[in-house]
């Protein structure tokens, strides 16, 4: 399973250098992909494999797929259908078609996604999966983004499927709860009940109907047919729209008798397969009348899936084998006319059956199974699924009375929308020579004929084959409980039965409403019973946005003191209240272990009250470093080196980013511009710092077990392979919060770099070579201690700076490179080592310059810190790949000819790319804040 998969990723990775070189003949080439994977499933048809990774254990986020005959049936029509529409592709498209390539890549990753949501165990794999099987159809939906139908076509199916998957991934967050376990193959055996449990089911249906198309959320199907047909023929017949069916089909056999499921399943189903093949009968596009047809029957296979008994899902699982080849092959056949007459309205369609005779063909051979007609497989389905519903004891007599008369109205109309389907894209209507768009048609090409062939024919030959093709259906509908005595088997005759009499009735009926159809197409309502879907979806979201609008109105005023205030207000009020009503607890506090606190403290205090009454700006900031300090002061007395080595280098670093800011700001404060009043923000800070405080103090006093820090050196030595405990913690035990973190520091770097550049981010910083002709004393010096001293107005030069960076510049990198190395057993590590050569990096700055800056590091900083995430994250696969969890320590020795035996620890490449990602964030922030100001200044100058 994991080789299907990794070759989908390979060759979606590769598609679009296959399709530049061999353009659209490149589809071949990708075909074999989901063929040879379509080869693997067929070898372990009828056997049950497993695979499970540990990964994230803690989160139940394991690696865990399941390949059973259900997950087999689905994978036969997702890589199956899969192949022929690749096929398809090559004829569909031209050379010249604009983002063939990524389409290429889209379609052949849609084929691994879906694989991988039907081959999974692991619930929160399976919602992995199924959001992005959500992403890639948008991407495929919007192909031709240059169009406004497609983009809200697109849009607008990525928010409905979106939204119902946010729902099941809650659900799944109960269930896998309430179960004790998120694995499909063990929930379906526990099956909780309890109305925790129903609210759970109902949640999961919910993201199972959204995708599927069902009654209220079935109105983003049809607006997808702005897609290419390809993808209409693939997501929306045979693949995605099926993830549905396919979620309420794994959980039937455990959930079929909970509260919610069949009411909300069956009375949906039913609502959908006979609305939706109305709509079918009154559109003229042939696309849309395929989408409506998708939809109704879509709602009919829930029903069959979702009643939950073994005849039921043995009719259900041959109806979507069936709809899967039929509705697919219908797809293409329309695309197929579209491509060769321009035109996909059936109005403008006349005598085309008589043009393309071997289209016309294979169309009715599909549709055929599309209406019910014997001998093809879609005929063995409805016939199944008539004799399961009339048979069925889970339902009460009115109920079933009621399922089978709507399933049967359903039927009438799918027999007359297919007939219309045919009559309206071959017929000759009355006309006595083609329609102009058939009269300049081109034949379709015997490639282009090929896959929606392979699929008709499949559909005859399963119907004559159906009772072998039973044979791999009943391993899963015996999953199901038996309500009969004794099982049904697909035929193509039972005897004159009463499900033969509900057929011979759809025939008559469906016959008869297609002749009518001129007297049915005046039935036109004003108003649809449910209302216009577009509409309510289109209202929907204006009301939302003019909610978002009022309370973003409401909070948000523009003002960031009054948003501080709010926010510092309610950290203040609601800890205490919390605190006043539900704590048993009492504070304790001892102020201080000795005398040195106490002054430390003071000293704090003191700046800290300075820093809110100084006028001077610079004061300011070096006062509220001088808090800083001390905080890292104490760290270091109560016997954290790591802690204060950082603190530190943060309060030094951030004091000199400061210092870059306050340069293009006056020196001092205008009181007289100040907003507010000082008085109620000098109480607010005092409550917030009480606050903090008193919590800190409740904390303490509130444990009731052992700390967990009494454990973490054990562990950092044992598990972690390090004597440094923070280190440890940062880069192994605790490496998920830590790589969330450096992806928020890139995230700021970029963030600072897009407000001062706005358009783009220069690149790397100028080097003396970029500077333009100087004429300077300094420029003709004889002693150049750095090149890019010789740049600067002589006024602004120190030449002590410049002799003092040359000298200590390289031993300040020497001891950042040392942190980095010692951190794992002694204080420093990849963040503090970063933070050093920070420093080293400011202090060149500040001593030569921009240019300077340029001649130390001529690497652009954004190329620094992808680089620095990508070691962060690689470090989960390579974990991975020597028997480690993701993002923990995996051991390796080698013996080396002079160092002898080396031990390393693959936490050394995460704390790496932590390094790399401080580098870039201070060179980042050098280059906006300082060298492009610096930069600015040059050019208003001259």
């Amino acid at each position: 399973m994991l080789a299907v998969l990794l070759a989908h990723a390979v060759a979606a990775v590769l598609a679009p250098l296959v399709v530049r070189k061999f353009g659209r003949n490149g589809f071949y080439p990708l075909a074999l992909v989901p063929l040879a994977s379509l080869g693997w499933v067929i070898a372990k048809w009828g056997t049950v494999q497993t695979v499970s990774i540990e990964w994230v254990p803690g989160l139940s986020m394991n690696l865990d797929f399941w390949f059973d005959p259900l997950a087999a049936i689905m994978s036969v029509l997702v890589l199956g259908i899969g192949t022929l529409i690749l096929v398809y592709c090559a004829r569909y498209f031209s050379d010249d078609e604009p983002r063939l390539g990524i389409f290429a890549a889209e379609m052949v990753a849609f084929a691994g996604a879906m694989f991988g949501l039907v081959a999974s165990d692991n619930m929160l794999l399976l919602y992995t999966f199924w959001e992005l099987t959500t992403v890639l159809s948008f991407l495929l939906v919007g192909h031709y983004a240059e169009r406004a139908s497609s983009r809200r076509a697109a849009t607008q199916a990525l928010l409905v499927t979106t939204a119902g998957g946010l729902a099941m991934l809650v659900g799944i967050i109960i269930l896998g709860q309430v179960g004790g376990t998120y694995n499909l193959s063990e929930l379906i055996e526990v099956a909780p009940r309890g109305w925790l449990a129903g609210v759970a089911v109902v949640l999961v249906l919910i993201g199972a109907l959204s995708k599927s198309a069902i009654v209220p959320l079935h109105f983003w199907l049809p607006g997808a047919m702005a897609a290419p047909t390809p993808v209409s023929g693939y997501l929306h017949a045979a693949a995605m729209v099926k993830a549905g069916i396919y979620l309420v089909a794994r959980l039937s056999p455990g959930f079929a008798d909970s509260a919610p499921w069949r009411f909300t399943i069956i009375t949906l189903g039913l609502l959908t397969m006979v609305l939706a093949g109305w709509r079918a009968m009154r559109a003229f596009d042939l696309k849309l009348v395929l989408a409506f047809g998708t939809v109704s029957q879509l709602g009919f296979m829930m029903v069959l899936v979702g009643l939950g008994t073994r005849d039921a899902a043995l009719a259900g699982m041959t109806m979507v084998v069936a709809h899967a080849m039929f509705k697919a092959a219908l797809f293409m056949v329309v695309g197929i006319i579209d491509h060769t007459t321009g035109t996909r309205d059936i109005r403008k369609l006349a005598h085309l059956g008589d043009r393309a005779p071997a289209l016309t063909v294979f169309a009715a051979m599909a549709a055929a199974s599309m209406a019910g007609i014997p001998p093809f497989l879609g005929f063995v389905g409805k016939e199944a699924a008539f004799d399961s519903l009339l048979s069925t004891s889970v339902l009460a007599d009115p109920a079933r009375l009621v399922t089978v008369g709507v399933v049967v109205l359903g039927s009438i109309l799918t027999l007359a929308y297919s007939v219309r389907f045919m009559w309206g894209a071959f017929g000759r209507k009355r006309l006595a020579r083609p329609s102009p768009a058939v009269q300049t048609m081109h034949a379709p090409g015997p490639l282009f004929l090929a896959a929606p062939a392979v699929l008709s024919i499949l559909s005859l030959a399963a119907g004559l084959a159906s009772p072998q093709l039973e044979k791999l259906l009943t391993p899963y509908s015996r999953t199901l409980p038996a309500t009969s005595a004794s099982d049904y088997h697909l035929a193509l005759w039972h005897g004159v039965n009463t499900a033969l009499v509900l057929t011979l009735l759809v025939f008559a009926v469906g016959t008869t409403l297609f002749v009518a159809q001129r007297w049915v197409n005046r039935l036109r309502f004003e108003h649809p019973p449910l209302g216009n879907a577009d509409r309510i979806y289109d209202a929907t979201l204006r009301g939302m946005d003019a909610l978002s609008m009022r309370l973003t109105g409401a909070t948000q005023r523009g003002s960031l003191p009054l948003t501080q205030a709010t926010i510092l207000g309610t950290l203040v009020v609601v800890p205490l209240v919390l605190l006043v009503v539900g704590t048993n607890t009492r504070a304790e506090v001892r102020l201080w272990d000795s005398p040195v606190q106490f002054v430390i403290g003071l000293m704090m205090v003191a700046a800290a009250l300075a820093a809110t009454v100084m006028r001077n700006r610079l004061a300011s900031v070096i006062l509220v470093g001088l808090s800083g300090y001390g905080c890292g002061v104490l760290f270091a007395l109560h016997g954290a080196p790591d802690l204060a080595l950082t603190q530190f280098l943060v309060e030094t670093l951030t004091l000199v980013i400061f210092v870059l800011v306050f340069r293009k700001l006056p020196a001092e404060v205008d009181e007289r511009r100040a907003i507010g009043f000082k008085i109620p923000r000098a109480l607010l800070a005092v409550a917030v710092g009480a606050t903090i405080t008193t919590i800190g103090a409740y904390a303490i006093n509130a444990r009731n077990s052992v700390p967990i820090y009494e454990r973490l050196p054990d562990a950092a030595y044992y598990l972690g392979n390090g004597k440094n405990v923070v280190n440890v913690l940062l880069v192994d035990i605790r490496a998920w919060d830590t790589l969330g973190e450096i992806s928020v520091l890139l995230v700021a770097a970029t963030g600072v770099a897009s407000l001062v550049f706005r358009n783009r981010r220069f690149g790397s910083a100028p080097r003396v070579s970029d500077a333009p002709a100087v004429t300077t004393e300094s420029s003709h010096s004889e002693t150049t201690w750095l090149l890019g001293g010789d740049l600067i107005d002589p006024k602004h030069r120190s030449l002590v700076l410049e002799v003092t960076t040359r000298l200590i510049f390289p031993t300040i990198m020497v001891l950042s490179v040392y942190f980095f190395f010692a951190g794992h057993n002694a204080p420093g590590g990849g963040f503090a080592g970063g933070l050093t050569a920070g420093l080293a990096l400011v202090l060149r700055y500040l001593a030569g310059g921009r240019y300077e800056l340029g001649e130390t590091v001529p690497i652009d900083a954004g190329k620094i810190l992808g680089l620095g995430l990508t070691l962060a994250a690689g470090t989960a696969l390579t974990s991975l790949f020597l028997g480690a969890p993701a993002l923990s320590s995996a051991v390796f020795e080698v013996t080396l000819p002079v160092f002898g035996d080396v031990k390393m620890v693959t936490a050394l490449f995460f704390d790496l790319g932590v390094y790399l990602i401080v580098v870039g964030l201070v060179l980042d922030v050098l280059r906006s804040l300082g060298a492009r100001l610096d930069a600015q200044v040059e050019v208003n100058q001259r």
